[in-house]
C-alpha cells in the first residue's frame, strides 16, 4: 500500500490548534533589529529552538502578515533575547501595537547595530542565514556569532495564553 503524499485536512478549528499549540509551555524571547532605514524593530516571539551546536544555529518564526517582517526578512543580523522572570513587563510590551517598544528600555547596540537588550537570561546575536516560508509563517535561522547568559537567572515562561515567573505547581 501506498502512503498518501498530502496531510489530510485537518479535524479542528484554527482556535482549537492554537489552545492545543498553548499547552506546550515555552520560554520567551524578544528578538530585535533594525530595519533597513535604521530604525529599531523588536517583538515578543515563543517560537524559539536550537538546531545545531556545528554551525551553531537558532531558529525563531514570524507571521508572514508582520508588520516587522520586511525588516527582519532583509536585515543581515539580529538579537535573540531569552527573557528573564523579570522582564515580563518587556515582554507585555514588546507583544503590544502602536507603542515605542524600546522607550526606556536599556539597550546597547553591537558591532552591527542591533538593540541587544540588558538583563536577559540569555541571548543570542545571530547572522540571518536562512529563511523559509511555512503556511503564514517565515521560519528565520539565525547562525549565532556570539551569545552570552546569566547562570543565576529564573526564566519567565508561557504557557495557556499567560506568562509565569515560577513554574506552576
Amino acid at each position: 500500500m501506498n502512503p498518501p503524499r498530502r496531510a489530510s485536512a485537518p479535524s479542528f478549528s484554527s482556535l482549537e490548534f492554537r489552545r492545543a499549540l498553548g499547552m506546550f509551555a515555552t520560554g520567551v524571547t524578544i528578538v530585535t533589529g533594525r530595519d533597513v532605514d535604521g530604525r529599531l524593530v523588536g517583538l515578543t516571539a515563543n517560537s524559539f529552538n536550537s538546531v545545531s551546536l556545528e554551525p551553531p544555529l537558532v531558529l525563531w518564526s514570524l507571521a508572514r502578515r508582520a508588520g516587522s517582517m520586511p525588516a527582519f526578512a532583509r536585515g543581515s543580523h539580529y538579537a535573540i533575547h531569552v527573557l528573564a522572570a523579570e522582564q515580563m513587563p518587556l515582554a507585555e510590551r514588546f507583544a503590544s501595537k502602536h507603542v515605542d517598544r524600546f522607550a526606556g528600555v536599556a539597550y546597547r547596540e553591537n558591532a552591527c547595530g542591533v538593540p541587544v537588550i540588558d538583563g536577559a537570561a540569555a541571548v543570542f546575536e545571530c547572522f540571518n542565514r536562512s529563511q523559509y516560508e511555512e503556511g503564514d509563517h517565515v521560519i528565520f535561522v539565525g547562525e549565532v556569532e556570539r551569545c552570552s547568559h546569566r547562570p543565576d537567572a529564573a526564566p519567565l515562561l508561557f504557557h495557556g495564553g499567560r506568562y509565569f515567573t515560577e513554574l506552576p505547581l
